[in-house]
């Protein structure tokens, strides 16, 4: 069907089709940023994270890591889901970004004065 024969409601239909494809295409980048720079970097950091030795293991070590990162997307997704079907979206989305914020306080560095 060309532009031209569609009606005014099926026009808003397609756009409204595009705008979740990009919406949604958008969520999913922001979703798997992290695991974006972990995997371009753990080369160049695995030596900071883990001890002196052969490199091989430290390699896997970082890998591990990784793959407990792919291990722990499901169970949250599971633990969350349940907690939105008994609490509510809103809920399930609160708990979740005060848990990151949470972990991200944790690790913050912390100020020393200077003497």
């Amino acid at each position: 069907m060309s532009t031209m024969t569609m009606t005014a409601e099926e026009h808003a239909d397609r756009r409204r089709r595009i705008w979740a494809i990009v919406g949604s295409s958008s969520g999913n980048l922001v979703e798997w940023y992290d695991f974006y720079p972990y995997a371009f970097t753990a080369l160049y950091f695995a030596h900071a994270f883990f001890p002196a030795g052969n490199q091989i293991t430290q390699l896997l070590q970082t890998a591990a890591v990784f793959a407990i990162g792919f291990l722990m997307r499901p169970i949250g997704g599971y633990i969350f889901g349940t907690i939105a079907d008994r609490y509510g979206r809103k809920t399930s989305m609160v708990t979740s970004i005060l848990m990151m914020c949470g972990g991200s306080l944790a690790t913050r560095p912390r100020c020393r004065r200077a003497a």
